[in-house]
């Protein structure tokens, strides 16, 4: 057997001066032929080097029959008695040559990819699991520069640039690499070290490098890090459909070639969840994305239903209710396919044609499934593994969560809305003493619907009140408490009182549900806008409990705010409300508004507020148009709050409208009242109703001189009803009883309220108005 390393001696010329019998076994030379000759003489092509004799490393001699024979030389200096180098020993060996001790073992069979470069990038030695990667054999590579090694594409041709460095340098370099796998499929991350190899005296010799296979730990990193961007992007508002856009713009591209999130249709509504049916899948597409631009691979368009065969992926992964990963060639894959391969349009296929990996992920939260997500990989090198369903259920979970926020914002959002709209007005009930035009906007932020309201009460003598008001907070909670303090203020306009006195009552009753068990508005709080509006004497009297005050456009085209004191909030007790009067001319308008309107995070107050009053100023055809114009100019771009305005422009009644007549306080004048009565309705022309008035006027005018105190006051108004009025000063109101058959009275006022369509009573500043009215004769 020929042997594998030898020893050669040379002088400090260079010339051989001792040859081993090994040596002339590798070369063919005998120790005649060779000793004596230059040592360079031997060799097969020139190593340029600035050492004599020869550097170490690989280099190629000439056998003695002319073939090139590759060497492995290691050269070692020889000293003189004073320490002078006098020549040097080298020894031989062939590459490749099977290292039997224990190091050279420990190098083939170490579990790193380790090679050996000389300072020209000639491979030296490398390992088992280096040769595995190469592609190559021990064989095939030592002796050849790494660059002849890799292809001209090869990723790995930076690493030449990187021995280059360490070789020149003389210092280690740390990288991460990235290749591929013989197969060609799957991509292998490596950490990759580099050092410089150096003999005895310091001297840089060559290069060595050892990667270790760093892939399970690059797919930890990637998934960490898709986690952590979910948690970043997934659920940025709360709707549905953008929840899912936002799951598919995660997934691809990246993790997939192809995703798409498919729902069911109970979840686009406000409805409970329905029973999934046993013969497939009803699914809505909601979101898809390609990682190719497009999606020219999307088989169902966006908003399209599509079902699904119960056999197929998406119907198993959510009768399941976990994660179906297939791959072509899978039985219920191609028979999926297969049943898709129907003579229909490739538009409305399922899936792509030709999907080499999908997964199907139901999207499930708090014990409901909702849809299901697809990640499909077509061009991806790797197919989908056990880890990545893993990945994709977890990712698939933090969406449905999203989702299921969604969608139960939705239906409390439509609860509460719903709620809201069956309190409001939807049709302001007529009457001649104001115009007007409203609006309602909810909110559309997460914190849901909020508590402002709106409201026009007729009152008796042709009056209105104008009611706005807001309860703090959002949700059901404020929603429901707007409907009992929207109630309230209609019970208490009813008794028709002061717009003062009225929010002391409802500040009374705040206070009680704030004390009791019913404790959600105490804790909200809320801010009441009570005026009302008289088109007789065109006086407007208001009030607030903590609302901002109404802004007022005049004829004139000039706006202000209303000189008005908010008061405090609703729930403070205690505390009195004071209430403002303002002669207004007809024609006038009164913005009544809520906060929402002129508040926000960066908005000053008074600057908002000088907005409105611009914005009511622009010329409009009507309070509709000028409602929208001010909602326009003045609303922020993203209101956080609902937002209720309600515009009344004033009319008035004039004198032709009103008759007016002071009574003494004598029973014979009454005969003369009721004459002055049917003459004012003959000049009305309603003499139809002049016998019925007659009687009416007689017993308000006679139980006010019986029982009032002067001065006692006859009105009629003529408006959209007859009302006649009859006030005096003594405050005690009278009240509906039955008669029995032998009193002498009582039978006045029953009469009355049969008599006419409704009749009430009033206190004023010095006493009392009652009032009835009729309606008019038709035409």
């Amino acid at each position: 057997m020929e042997d594998a390393s030898a020893a050669v001696v040379v002088d400090a010329r260079g010339i051989v001066t001792g040859w081993s019998e090994g040596a002339r076994r590798l070369t063919g030379h005998p120790a005649e032929e060779a000793v004596g000759r230059a040592v360079r003489e031997l060799l097969a092509e020139d190593v340029p080097s600035a050492a004599p004799p020869l550097p170490s490393g690989l280099v190629v001699l000439r056998h003695r029959d002319g073939h090139p024979v590759p060497l492995r030389l290691t050269v070692h200096p020889l000293l003189d008695a004073r320490g002078a180098p006098d020549g040097h020993v080298i020894t031989v060996e062939r590459p490749g040559a099977t290292d039997t001790s224990l190091a050279g073992q420990v190098f083939r069979q170490a579990s790193l990819a380790m090679s050996v470069f000389d300072t020209e990038q000639r491979y030296l030695g490398i390992n088992d699991i280096a040769c595995r990667m190469a592609g190559s054999t021990e064989a095939d590579l030592l002796g050849r520069a790494y660059l002849d090694t890799v292809e001209e594409n090869d990723p790995g041709r930076s690493f030449d640039r990187h021995l280059r460095r360490v070789a020149r340098t003389g210092e280690p370099l740390h990288l991460e690499s990235f290749t591929r796998a013989p197969s060609g499929s799957r991509l292998h991350a490596w950490n990759v070290e580099m050092w410089p190899v150096r003999d005895p005296s310091g001297e840089v010799v060559g290069t060595a490098l050892a990667a270790f296979d760093s892939n399970e730990q690059r797919r930890a990193r990637e998934r960490l890090a898709l986690l952590n961007e979910a948690a970043a992007r997934l659920g940025t508002s709360l709707d549905v459909v953008r929840t899912a856009e936002e799951l598919v713009a995660l997934m691809a591209p990246g993790f997939a070639d192809f995703a798409a999130v498919d729902l069911l249709d109970w979840v686009l509504d406000t409805d409970d969840p329905s029973a999934f049916p046993a013969d497939g899948a009803l699914l809505r597409r909601v979101a898809h994305r390609s990682s190719t631009g497009g999606v020219p691979e999307a088989a169902v368009p966006l908003g399209r239903t599509d079902v699904r065969s119960p056999s197929s992926p998406p119907a198993r992964a959510l009768r399941e209710g976990r994660t179906v990963l297939v791959r072509a060639g899978d039985p219920d894959f191609d028979r999926w396919a297969g049943e898709c391969g129907r003579p229909v349009p490739a538009d409305d296929r399922p899936v792509p044609a030709g999907v080499p990996s999908l997964l199907a992920v139901p999207l499930r939260a708090r014990g409901t499934t909702f849809g299901v997500a697809l990640a499909v990989r077509t061009a991806h090198p790797d197919a989908y593994s056990a880890d990545d369903a893993v990945l994709a259920e977890e990712l698939a979970g933090r969406a449905a969560v999203c989702v299921d926020n969604a969608h139960r914002f939705a239906r409390e959002r439509t609860t509460a809305l719903t709620l809201q709209h069956s309190l409001l007005p939807k049709g302001l009930p007529g009457q001649a003493a104001v115009e007007v035009a409203h609006r309602y906007l909810p909110s559309a932020s997460a914190a849901g619907i909020g508590g402002d309201w709106f409201d026009v009460i007729p009152l008796a003598g042709s009056r209105v009140a104008l009611v706005v008001g807001d309860v703090v907070g959002h949700g059901i909670t404020s929603t429901a408490a707007m409907g009992r303090l929207f109630t309230a203020v209609r019970t208490l306009a009813d008794v028709d009182l002061p717009p003062d006195e009225l929010l002391i009552h409802l500040d009374d009753l705040v206070v009680h549900l704030a004390s009791g068990d019913r404790d959600d508005i105490g804790e909200l709080g809320a801010t009441c806008l009570y005026a009302v509006y008289d088109p007789v004497s065109r006086r407007l009297t208001a009030a607030a409990a903590g609302h901002p005050a109404p802004a007022l456009l005049l004829p004139d085209g000039t706006c202000r705010p209303v000189p008005l004191s908010a008061g405090p909030p609703l729930g403070i007790g205690g505390l009195p409300f004071e209430a403002t009067e303002l002669q207004l001319p007809e024609g006038s308008v009164v913005a009544l508004y809520t906060d929402g309107l002129i508040e926000g995070p960066d908005r000053d107050l008074d600057q908002a507020a000088d907005e409105l009053c611009r914005a009511l100023t622009v010329p409009a055809d009507s309070l509709d148009s000028l409602c929208d114009s001010v909602l326009k100019a003045v609303l922020p771009e993203e209101p956080g709050d609902d937002v209720a305005l309600l515009l009344a422009r004033t009319r008035a009644l004039g004198a032709e409208q009103v008759a007016t007549r002071e009574v003494p306080s004598d029973p014979e004048e009454v005969a003369r009242v009721r004459q002055w009565a049917t003459e004012r309705l003959a000049a009305w022309g309603l003499d139809e109703i002049a016998f019925v008035t007659e009687l009416v006027v007689s017993e308000l005018v006679t139980n006010a001189i019986r029982y009032g105190t002067p001065p006692v006051q006859l009105r009629l108004i003529r408006d959209r009803t007859l009302i006649c009025e009859v006030t005096d000063a003594n405050p005690t109101s009278p009240h509906l009883r039955r008669a029995h058959a032998y009193d002498e009275g009582g039978r006045g006022l029953l009469l009355v309220a049969q008599l006419t369509r409704r009749w009430g009573s009033r206190q004023t500043g010095g006493g009392k108005t009652i009032w009835a009215e009729q309606p008019l004769p038709d035409g």
